[in-house]
């Protein structure tokens, strides 16, 4: 079973920045896709953004140009660095992932099914 664990959130007013960490506490595969989605109160979760490990990215139109998702491959880490915050940033950020025997992930990792997800995190963006 592998876990997910989301760290640094917090409160910072508009323009301000914060960077996100999910750290997988294993990885027996050969590939993977992760994710961070988000979720305000009274509104669906979206995507955010998503890395894979070919290094292929993806943002949310919402985020481009303002939000990084980086990776350690090495540590099993995903960041997630966030400028220009806005409030309507304000939400619990989820990290999320899935894993494959492959030594490539083999699905189009914006468009995955995530079968892992973590606790989350709480942003609060202030204007």
């Amino acid at each position: 079973q592998v876990q997910l664990v989301e760290s640094g959130g917090g409160s910072v007013q508009a323009g301000g920045s914060l960077r996100l960490s999910c750290a997988a506490s294993r990885n027996i595969f050969k590939s993977y896709c992760m994710g961070w989605f988000r979720q305000a109160p009274g509104k669906e979760r979206e995507g955010v953004a998503t890395i894979d490990t070919e290094y292929t990215k993806s943002y949310a139109n919402s985020v481009k140009g303002r939000f990084t998702i980086s990776q350690d491959i090495d540590k099993n880490i995903v960041y997630l660095q966030m400028e220009s915050l806005k409030p309507e940033d304000t939400a619990m950020y989820y990290c999320a992932a899935d894993f494959s025997t492959a030594d490539f992930y083999p699905y189009p990792c914006h468009q995955t099914d995530f079968h892992y997800w973590g606790q989350g995190t709480q942003v609060t963006v202030s204007s």
